[in-house]
C-alpha cells in the first residue's frame, strides 16, 4: 500500500487526484487546525472539501486542547471522510512550537488525553502520524506507539525523524522497524521518510516489514512516483536514465506538470495563486533534473506569473532538451 503523505499547502483536492490517478491508495488532505475548524474559519473549512473520486481520503486535524480537538473531530465526520488522522508530527515553530504536532512529543500525557477524546467522539476509524521522539535523547516512539493503540487508533504513521531533526539528516527506519516487530504491536504501521525511488520503496517493505509506505517530498513534480513503485514492486526492471520503470517521454511528464497547474487555478479560483501554488512542482520537478544550463529557466519558470507564460517556457523546454532526452530514454 502506498500513501500520499499529508503536506500543508501541498495535498489540495487538484494534487490528492493527481496522486490517486496515478496509485496513490490512500490520500490525505493537508492538517487542518481545530481550533479554527471549531470558530467556522473559511480558510479552515475549505480544507475540508473532499470527492469520492480520491477515497480512500483522510483529513488531518491538529491542536493541542482534548475538548476542542474532539469537537473538531466531530465537525470534519460531517463532511464524510474515511479516515480522521491526528497530526503529532508537524516541527514546524508555529505549531510544534505552541505544543501542537510534534510539540505533543514532549507532553505525553496530553498527546493521550488528546488521542482518546478524538477517538470517543466520531465513530468513523482514527489514525495518527508522529515522530521517533523529540530528540536523539527522547526517542520514544516504541512504547509511545503501544499507548496510541491502547487508546483506539487504528492505524500508525511514523515518519522516520525527531522533531529536532526537522527535514534534514536521513530518516531511521530501524525504529519504524522495531515498532512493526514489536509483538504487542496489532494494528497496522505505516513507514514515512526518504522514500524516494522504487528501489527504496522495495527496501523498506522487504526489510522492515511495514503494511504501507506514506511519501511525501517525492510527490512533488512526479505525481507518477506511485505508478513507478508498483510496477517495480511486482517486477518491472528500473530503466537506468529515469531510474523508473516506466520510460516516460519528456513530453508526458510536461503535459502532467501543466494538468496540475491548470488544476491548481481552478481550485483556488484565481490565475497567480495558482501558480504560484504549484511552483514546487514543476520547476523542480525531477524530470527536469540534470538538464544542461538550466538554471535560466528554471528561475523564469519561477518568475511567470501567467499560465501563458508558464506554459510557453515548458513548450520550449521540450523543444529544446527532449530529443537529447528521449534518445537516452531509448538507449535502455
Amino acid at each position: 500500500m502506498l500513501y500520499l503523505a499529508p503536506m500543508e499547502d501541498v495535498t489540495d483536492p487538484a494534487f490528492r487526484m493527481l496522486c490517486k490517478r496515478f496509485g496513490a491508495d490512500r490520500v490525505y488532505t493537508e492538517f487542518v487546525n481545530a481550533d479554527a475548524l471549531v470558530r467556522d474559519v473559511n480558510a479552515a473549512t475549505r480544507k475540508l472539501t473532499i470527492s469520492d473520486a480520491e477515497r480512500p481520503v483522510a483529513i488531518q486535524i491538529y491542536g493541542r486542547d482534548a475538548d476542542s480537538m474532539a469537537e473538531a473531530a466531530r465537525i470534519v465526520e460531517q463532511a464524510r471522510p474515511d479516515f480522521i488522522d491526528i497530526n503529532f508530527g508537524c516541527p514546524v515553530k508555529k505549531v510544534a512550537g505552541k505544543g501542537a504536532g510534534a510539540g505533543l512529543l514532549r507532553d505525553v500525557p496530553r498527546m493521550l488525553d488528546i488521542t482518546r477524546a478524538v477517538v470517543n467522539a466520531v465513530s468513523i476509524p482514527v489514525t495518527a502520524k508522529t515522530r521517533l521522539g523529540w530528540d536523539a535523547d527522547h526517542l520514544i516512539i516504541v512504547d509511545l506507539a503501544e499507548a496510541l493503540q491502547d487508546c483506539g487508533i487504528r492505524e500508525l504513521a511514523i515518519h522516520g525523524r525527531t522533531r529536532a531533526q526537522m527535514y534534514t539528516g536521513e530518516a531511521d527506519w530501524t525504529l519504524i522497524g522495531a515498532v512493526k516487530n514489536n509483538p504487542r504491536m496489532h494494528i497496522p504501521i505505516i513507514g514515512n521518510g526518504d522514500v524516494t525511488t522504487p528501489q527504496r520503496a522495495k527496501e523498506c517493505f522487504d526489510r522492515y516489514g511495514v503494511d504501507a509506505i506514506m511519501i511525501g517530498r517525492a510527490t512533488f513534480g512526479c505525481p507518477w512516483i506511485f505508478s513507478d513503485i508498483k510496477s517495480y514492486l511486482t517486477g518491472s526492471p528500473i530503466h537506468r536514465f529515469t531510474d523508473s520503470p516506466i520510460p516516460r517521454t519528456m513530453q508526458w511528464c510536461v503535459s502532467i506538470l501543466k494538468e496540475h497547474v491548470e488544476r491548481s487555478i481552478e481550485w483556488i479560483g484565481d490565475e497567480r495563486k495558482g501558480i504560484v501554488h504549484s511552483r514546487r512542482h514543476f520547476a523542480n520537478s525531477p524530470v527536469f533534473k540534470g538538464l544542461y544550463d538550466f538554471k535560466q529557466t528554471r528561475i523564469a519558470l519561477l518568475r511567470a506569473e501567467t499560465k501563458d507564460e508558464v506554459f510557453s517556457i515548458m513548450d520550449d523546454i521540450v523543444s529544446r532538451w527532449s530529443p537529447a532526452y528521449n534518445e537516452n530514454l531509448n538507449n535502455r
